[in-house]
């Protein structure tokens, strides 16, 4: 069982289609755990966020789903920047993208991304993908503290 904080399970989206980013949040909304989902467009918006959170004191989502193909800081440049930021670096980070390409696997396992999934194309098979997610996530794996 996952140790997180009591309350919604708090999610970053880090994604910069609209549509990617209506089809996670309906997905999520149909599941019986609540969420909250907090959206970024691009990895610097991403990095303010939680870096932000950790200034302020607030916990730190309990899991970033993240593209790879972002604007300006792009996924795998955001996945080093957490990797060298202590504060950040637990922070468990699923890689939700289209690419199939082994280079980006192979990079976003190097720079510690927990899993590595294929954006599916039919809704329905989304939907499935979240549920999945959101089981082994939410109701099993178990998790490292976060740093104070």
């Amino acid at each position: 069982m996952t140790e997180r904080a009591e309350g919604p399970v708090e999610i970053l989206l880090v994604e910069d289609n609209p549509g990617d980013v209506r089809l996670t949040q309906e997905a999520f909304k149909e599941l019986p755990t609540e969420t909250r989902i907090s959206v970024a467009t691009d990895g610097d918006e991403a990095l303010e966020a939680l870096s932000e959170r950790r200034e302020r004191g607030e916990r730190l989502p309990d899991l970033v789903l993240l593209d790879l193909n972002l604007p300006r800081l792009s996924g795998l440049e955001f996945l080093e920047a957490i990797k060298e930021r202590p504060a950040l670096a637990r922070t468990p980070v699923l890689i939700l993208t289209s690419s199939e390409a082994t280079e980006d696997v192979l990079e976003s396992y190097e720079l510690a991304a927990n899993a590595y999934l294929t954006k599916p194309t039919d809704p329905d098979e989304y939907a499935a993908m979240v549920e999945s997610v959101a089981d082994f996530w939410f109701q099993r794996v178990a998790l490292p503290p976060m740093p104070s």
